[in-house]
C-alpha cells in the first residue's frame, strides 16, 4: 500500500505543520513509513504552500508526491493549481468556505468541509488545519483516530490542546457525516 497526499494552501494556514502532523501520526503513531515534503513561495504568510505526504506499508523508495490519492484544498489558489492533479477516484477535501469558484474533475470524490467556518465557531481560524485533519482521518482511515489524535497533541502550542482536540472532533464527526450522506466508504 502507497498512498499519496498533497495539502495546498496558503502560508499561515498551517499546511506544512498538517504534512508533519499526518506524516507523523503515520509512522511514529501508526506503524507505517511516512515521508514529508514542502514548498512554499518567499512570502511566510499568505504566499501558496503545500504539504506533501507519502504513507507506505513496505519501504518509500520515491518521496515525492506524482498523481495524489487524496488532496486537501484550503485556498481559491491552491484549487486552481492543484485540482486536476489527483488521480482517478482520488479523495478530495475542498474547505468550502475558502474555495467559491470551483469546476470539479470528474471521477473523484469531492468533499466539502467547511473547515475554516468551523473553526471561527471554535474561536480561532488559525485551527481550520486541524478541523480538517479531522475530516481527512474520518474520510481516509489512512492513520487511526488515537493515532492523529497523539500527533496534534505533540505539535500544538501548550494551553491549545483543549481548542485543538474540539476542533480534530468536530472535523472527524463532519467527515463521518459525509461519508453517510454520500455512501462513500472510507478507503
Amino acid at each position: 500500500m502507497r498512498t499519496e497526499i498533497r495539502i495546498a494552501g496558503f502560508g499561515g494556514q498551517g499546511i506544512i505543520r498538517s504534512g508533519l502532523i499526518l506524516s507523523m501520526a503515520a509512522c511514529i503513531y501508526g506503524d507505517k513509513n511516512a515521508v514529508q515534503t514542502q514548498s512554499y513561495g518567499p512570502e511566510s504568510r499568505g504566499g501558496s504552500c503545500k504539504s506533501e505526504v507519502v504513507i507506505a506499508d513496505e519501504e518509500i523508495d520515491f518521496p515525492l508526491v506524482d498523481e495524489p490519492d487524496v488532496v486537501v484544498i484550503m485556498s481559491q489558489e491552491a484549487y486552481h493549481t492543484y485540482i486536476n492533479t489527483a488521480k482517478e477516484n482520488a479523495s478530495i477535501l475542498v474547505d468550502s468556505e475558502m474555495v467559491t469558484e470551483r469546476a470539479d474533475p470528474p471521477n473523484t470524490k469531492i468533499f466539502n468541509v467547511p473547515a475554516t467556518k468551523t473553526a471561527k465557531e471554535l474561536g480561532k481560524a488559525i485551527i481550520a488545519n486541524v478541523v480538517m485533519l479531522g475530516a481527512l482521518v474520518s474520510l481516509t482511515n489512512l492513520v487511526t483516530f488515537e493515532a492523529m489524535k497523539e500527533a496534534i497533541l505533540r505539535n500544538i502550542p501548550k494551553g491549545t490542546e483543549n481548542l485543538n482536540m474540539k476542533a480534530f472532533e468536530k472535523g472527524y464527526d463532519f467527515g463521518k457525516k459525509l461519508l453517510k450522506k454520500k455512501n462513500v466508504p472510507a478507503n
